[in-house]
């Protein structure tokens, strides 16, 4: 999933970011990484299925906490502040990112069939 966040990330900045302006180009990023973790995510469940729906749940939250670990994690080593980092989570200012770590904790679940 990092690879195709990555990816994801490149394009907005480097394709359409200048066409469409910061939010909106943030905004549609934000749709774009949910499908496409939406593939991998229900490649990935098709293909190792959880045995259980705790299992799909657990999945799951081990999925969300590598992503914030791994989304922090960056941010702090490029020297970004908590206040910088936590931008993208208000929902206020058209912020869509918290649906992110939200689908990769259901995602699993929900494709799951449990």
């Amino acid at each position: 999933m990092i690879v195709i966040a990555v990816l994801n990330g490149t394009i907005r900045d480097f394709v359409y970011k200048k066409y469409v302006g910061e939010l909106l180009a943030r905004q549609i990023s934000t749709i774009t990484l949910i499908l496409l973790f939406a593939a991998y995510i229900w490649f990935v469940i098709n293909k190792y299925p959880p045995a259980t729906s705790e299992h799909a749940i657990y999945i799951g939250v081990l999925w969300l906490v590598l992503t914030l670990v791994f989304e922090f994690g960056i941010g702090y080593m490029s020297g970004k502040t908590w206040a910088q980092m936590l931008e993208d989570y208000n929902i206020i200012k058209g912020r869509i990112w918290i649906l992110i770590p939200i689908w990769v904790a259901v995602a699993p679940y929900i494709f799951s069939g449990c």
